[in-house]
């Protein structure tokens, strides 16, 4: 993220109070970490001075993202394997996590599958449970671990949950895969996000939660869409204006650089010109 390009332009400044520094030294989780957008918030929140724990099924590909931080940033950056479709071992790596760091302050709910199986299709089960457990109870109970830690310290936190333009509107592209349970899923975790803002609320939690809903994002996730070539996806990426993971990570700092007295519960970020 840079502001250069507006050099020589005008602008009227009144202040800021703007800065992430308030995080620093402090322990943020990042779920789906290996790739995409939670790849990039892993490093981002790393070379901002966080306690930065990646959590991916795919631990190794976590452990890659070193080589992109100083070895300085590297001190804070860990990585732990953690299928968030598995509520045992969610519960398990929190319990580390607060045992080793002393809690979870930020916690960025990122992990997310896709399917192309209908709502109707008689053989969805264990698809639509896969995808129920990791997009939304995932979130839940990772969500309610934090928690449990910032209540014991009585500390402030925030949540961030990564949503989708797919949360807000239901798309029909009868030309097009389907991601129809995804949106399903999303459209859950917005309720969600609201939901755990008003309990927050109601218990005088100092807990911040942020429902973060991109576009279209060049990840992936688009690599699980069965009968998308690897030449498909490179020519739908060419013809259709998106953003990348870096551009979430950004957005996420933002969110993360508020003072405490403003809370964003909604953002919704989508590529200038785009469709979706």
């Amino acid at each position: 993220m840079t502001i250069s390009r507006w050099f020589g332009r005008v602008a009227v400044v009144t202040g800021t109070r703007m800065s992430i520094s308030r995080w620093s030294g402090r322990v943020a989780v990042v779920t789906g970490a290996s790739a995409g957008i939670g790849a990039a918030t892993a490093i981002e929140l790393a070379r901002n001075g966080l306690i930065t724990i990646g959590l991916a099924r795919r631990v190794e590909k976590v452990e890659e993202l070193r080589s992109q931080l100083t070895p300085e940033q590297q001190q804070n950056f860990h990585a732990m394997k953690c299928d968030v479709s598995v509520e045992s071992e969610i519960i398990q790596v929190f319990d580390e996590i607060v045992n080793k760091f002393g809690g979870v302050d930020v916690l960025i709910n990122n992990a997310a599958v896709v399917t192309q199986k209908k709502l109707i299709d008689f053989d969805n089960s264990s698809e639509v449970q896969k995808l129920i457990n990791t997009n939304l109870l995932g979130a839940i109970n990772c969500t309610r671990e934090v928690v449990k830690s910032l209540r014991e310290r009585n500390a402030e936190g925030h949540i961030i949950h990564i949503n989708s333009v797919y949360g807000h509107f239901m798309p029909y592209y009868p030309d097009r895969p389907t991601v129809g349970i995804y949106t399903t899923s999303k459209f859950a975790l917005t309720a969600m996000a609201e939901q755990q803002r008003q309990e927050f609320m109601s218990e005088n939690l100092n807990i911040k939660v942020t429902s973060l809903s991109p576009g279209l994002v060049e990840t992936e996730i688009m690599q699980t869409i069965q009968g998308m070539t690897k030449e498909m996806i490179e020519g739908f990426y060419e013809m259709t204006p998106h953003m990348e993971s870096k551009d979430i990570a950004d957005a996420i700092i933002y969110l993360l650089s508020t003072p405490q007295h403003v809370l964003i519960t909604e953002l919704t970020i989508r590529p200038m010109n785009g469709i979706f």
